[in-house]
């Protein structure tokens, strides 16, 4: 059995991955109806091959393609839900480090993984967090940890990132993680238009 949470009412619900065919489907919450939508080949992926256990200061180098910027502890999970939304994971074990690199590079996904949660501000995660709005803003950031509820919107405005998932949701992190980052671009598309804009003025 698989857990997931619904993105609209955060029901949690539990499915018997085996029977899913090896595809993408889409289904109704039963409690509210929205869509869902699971894939069964990213579910399978973890349990089949999970990843090699690489030194932080190696992970992510050498590669090509975009890459998700892990800030804080590292662990299995993370990487396979970074490599499963198709982003090399590339481990930054401070947060200042995690700056360094970020203001160079602008990677597109910056998980944030602390290794004792606080109440917010989240005071080890203030260099990276604590950066200009137009920099921020090249990043989508989501913060993982044990005691907060996945796409707590309150949670996530007051430690300042985009999106919440708890650690035991990371199974169905591909579907969180698309549903709340296409929510984010149409929320902040037409701003960027703006932006865009004003800057070719």
């Amino acid at each position: 059995m698989i857990k997931i949470v619904c993105t609209s009412c955060q029901k949690p619900l539990s499915l018997d991955e085996t029977k899913l065919p090896m595809k993408e489907v889409t289904f109704p919450c039963p409690a509210c109806k929205a869509k869902l939508t699971v894939d069964r080949r990213a579910l399978d992926l973890p349990a089949a091959t999970p990843p090699p256990a690489v030194p932080a200061a190696e992970e992510g180098e050498g590669t090509f393609g975009p890459k998700a910027l892990i800030v804080g502890s590292d662990n299995s999970a993370l990487r396979q839900a970074a490599t499963l939304i198709g982003f090399t994971p590339l481990i930054m074990q401070t947060a200042q480090q995690a700056r360094d690199y970020f203001l160079q590079e602008f990677p597109p996904v910056v998980l944030l993984s602390p290794a004792q949660l606080t109440a917010p501000p989240l005071e080890t995660m203030q260099p990276i967090i604590a950066m200009t709005p137009v920099d921020r803003r090249k990043s989508f950031f989501i913060l993982v940890a044990d005691n907060l509820r996945t796409l707590d919107g309150n949670a996530a405005f007051l430690y300042g990132v985009n999106l919440i998932v708890s650690t035991k949701d990371l199974g169905a992190f591909p579907q969180i993680y698309r549903e709340a980052h296409a929510y984010h671009e149409r929320l902040y598309g037409a701003l960027n238009s703006v932006l865009k804009t004003m800057a070719v003025s």
